[in-house]
């Protein structure tokens, strides 16, 4: 099986070169993924709204590549304010609360004053 790209049909993705993620094997590797509803391609101003739709991003791509959140071994948070952080620690409990991958949380700025959130993950299927 060779590697497997996906895309959410961003332009960004294209203009950027890049993927939305790569399967190669038992791997999926989901690029940075902000908080923007791709299917009006708008971005709700709440920190919290954003965490809920990279989830969607997220799961959305995963299940297209055949992983499931439950894959996430390893998942990467940037917020652009530390007074987020408390905000978000909750929607990450609601949708990784029992499944608890290595996690890091990133204080940064982000591409563009809109985006308040960007999250990355590594997934892989059990053997």
């Amino acid at each position: 099986m060779g590697i497997l790209r996906i895309s959410t049909g961003s332009d960004m993705e294209k203009e950027a070169g890049y993927s939305r993620a790569i399967v190669d094997g038992n791997w999926c590797f989901v690029s940075g993924t902000t908080g923007y509803d791709y299917k009006t391609m708008s971005m709700p101003d709440n920190v919290v709204d954003q965490a809920h739709n990279c989830f969607a991003t997220i799961r959305q791509v995963l299940t297209e590549a055949q992983f499931k959140l439950e894959d996430i071994v390893r998942i990467k948070y940037y917020v652009t304010s530390r007074s987020y952080a408390d905000a978000v620690f909750p929607v990450f409990g609601h949708y990784l609360g029992d499944i608890r991958p290595a996690a890091t949380l990133i204080i940064c700025d982000l591409l563009r004053p809109e985006m308040k959130i960007e999250i990355e993950v590594t997934a892989k299927k059990s053997s």
